[in-house]
């Protein structure tokens, strides 16, 4: 169930956003970095989320994402995995993602290019391998799991207030809705936090995978100039699993103010610990 939380929390999807060009959520120089914790087993794991200018070709954003359990989790379940994203900066759009990880030596791995025009995303898994496949694209622009939530950052909702997504766990397309439930304080290493707590639901089809089984997941948008995720978590049956923001790097460009500040005011709410 750890590996599964990091999986769910890091790697297992694609989310498609509204089809006007939305700004991306991270900026080259940003950086990062989340605590994984499972119910019983405190550090279970870490999340890092990097981004940078493509090397390989101007005018492109590299997302990369790395996940792996640690400490007593990495001996009961050793798990790593790193996902690349690359993005137009000129339009937002995601133009190919790669995947892989390693649970106690098997290696799994695949790759995913869009076709704007065609509607069409190919899916490769090239460990095991297996030949390309063509995956209908439902209206939206495509990111990767992470960089969804992240987007978060830009949408601005209020409670009561909601928006729809569109999200592809490795090859299984998602209606999801996220809802903006309420103002929260939350606490942290790095302060203390005025967030907006937002939670996908699935409500246009037939409950599956995790939402069949009765999972739920939610995000915790600090309310400041910044708009950092401070918190995921997946909830399950047997348990609870939480990323929380352990440390910040700021776009390279930029000189903002250090992360531990405290968000800004927003009408009193209820305080959750860390």
């Amino acid at each position: 169930m750890i590996a599964r939380l990091v999986i769910l929390l890091a790697a297992a999807g694609l989310v498609c956003l509204p089809s006007a060009a939305a700004p991306l959520p991270l900026q080259a120089g940003e950086q990062l970095n989340y605590r994984v914790s499972w119910t019983v087993v405190p550090g279970a794991g870490e999340i890092k989320v990097a981004a940078a200018n493509d090397p390989a070709a101007a005018g492109r954003l590299l997302v990369t994402t790395t996940t792996t359990t640690r400490r007593l989790a990495k001996l009961l379940l050793p798990f790593e995995a790193r996902a690349e994203s690359t993005f137009d900066l000129a339009t937002g759009k995601l133009l190919a993602l790669q995947e892989r990880s390693a649970t106690r030596g098997k290696q799994q791995e695949h790759s995913v290019a869009f076709d704007y025009a065609a509607r069409l995303a190919t899916y490769t898994k090239t460990q095991p391998p297996q030949p390309p496949r063509g995956l209908p694209m439902p209206e939206g622009d495509p990111a990767d799991l992470i960089m969804a939530l992240l987007q978060t950052r830009t949408w601005n909702l209020q409670p009561g207030e909601k928006r729809d997504a569109l999200v592809l766990f490795d090859d299984d397309f998602y209606e999801l809705t996220l809802y903006a439930l309420r103002f929260e304080k939350l606490r942290t290493g790095l302060g203390e936090f005025n967030t907006l707590v937002l939670e996908p639901r699935m409500e246009k089809g037939p409950p599956k995978g995790m939402f069949k089984r009765g999972s739920t997941v939610r995000v915790w948008i600090a309310q400041d100039e910044r708009r950092l995720p401070v918190r995921f978590e997946v909830e399950f049956k047997i348990g609870t699993g939480t990323a929380t923001l352990d440390s910040y790097e700021p776009p390279a460009a930029t000189t903002a103010a250090p992360a531990a500040a405290p968000g800004a005011a927003v009408p009193d709410a209820p305080r959750a610990g860390s």
